[in-house]
């Protein structure tokens, strides 16, 4: 297919594909009240499979309420978790009990996407994503922290970090979305796009076929509180525009990463680990086999001893 199809297809699948009507509620991410709180019943059912204690807390700032998830003894290191692509802090149920051990864990729900965080301004930025944060990390004082990004939320991490001044000190990305390159399979990721055009359960199965490789280890509570984002959720099309990161900016990030990647993963490839190598100052790269894009859920005993090992 050309090239120009794929770069719209791209920018359907990162954007999402919605209406740019003004929301009726002060949520834009979904059309009804019923719909959204049919969500939030399944995001707190998902929510109980971390099994661990926890605590949510809604944080106002510049641009509405940001939803954090704490858990972890409140005198280990801080810990931020940036969940990916309307996944919600929920997906990180298999990986929470390593990661809260020693850590103080703040998962926060990104505004422009289905979870409990609620956006009242005009889409944002990266600028305003930056501000967002930063306004986050300071309402709990948080400094030297360490964050782990997956997918987008790997975006956003990098983004972060690139900033100046920034109080970032290790960094954990799970296969970054648009981070080091543009999306690696773009023509496999037509289900996701489908998914989210004509939402159903068939085009759901296939979407998670294409992204892990071992859809039957997710849960099933957390498969239908995915499945119910993608149904009734439609991320802000006029969002911003997700770009790789430019050499320069790579060179900006002076806290050592963790790059993990799935070797059937349909967002990155090897290249993305060499991109990582050559232009971050502290890399470390490991390619996780016999795992996808959703490589916390399909390998994670390895993903969290990788992490674990990094961050500790």
């Amino acid at each position: 297919m050309p090239k120009t199809y794929f770069r719209i297809l791209l920018l359907l699948i990162i954007t999402g594909c919605s209406s740019t009507k003004n929301a009726k509620f002060d949520d834009y991410i979904f059309k009804t009240k019923s719909e959204k709180q049919a969500y939030i019943n399944s995001y707190d059912k998902a929510l109980k499979l971390w099994d661990i204690p926890y605590s949510e807390e809604n944080i106002k700032t510049s641009y509405g309420t940001a939803h954090v998830i704490l858990a972890g003894p409140k005198n280990g290191k801080d810990l931020v978790l940036l969940h990916g692509m309307d996944a919600s802090s929920t997906m990180w149920y298999p990986n929470i009990k390593p990661l809260a051990k020693n850590h103080r864990i703040y998962a926060i729900d990104f505004m422009m996407e289905p979870g409990k965080s609620t956006l009242t301004s005009k889409s944002l930025s990266s600028e305003d994503i930056v501000i967002l944060y930063n306004e986050i990390f300071d309402h709990y004082k948080l400094k030297k922290f360490d964050i782990v990004g997956a997918s987008r939320g790997g975006w956003i991490a990098t983004l972060l970090a690139t900033q100046k001044g920034n109080n970032i000190d290790k960094i954990v990305l799970l296969s970054p979305a648009q981070t080091f390159k543009f999306i690696d399979k773009v023509g496999k990721t037509t289900s996701a796009l489908m998914l989210k055009l004509f939402p159903s359960e068939k085009k759901f199965g296939k979407t998670l076929n294409t992204f892990s490789s071992h859809p039957e280890k997710i849960s099933p509570v957390y498969k239908k509180q995915f499945y119910l984002a993608n149904k009734y959720a439609k991320s802000n099309s006029s969002m911003f525009k997700m770009h790789p990161f430019s050499d320069d900016e790579l060179k900006l990030i002076n806290s050592p990463v963790l790059v993990l990647i799935g070797d059937h993963d349909v967002i990155n490839s090897e290249e993305s680990l060499e991109r990582a190598k050559k232009y971050l100052i502290k890399a470390k790269t490991q390619t996780i086999k016999d795992a996808g894009h959703f490589l916390s859920i399909d390998q994670s005993k390895i993903v969290n001893d990788a992490m674990i090992d990094f961050l500790e």
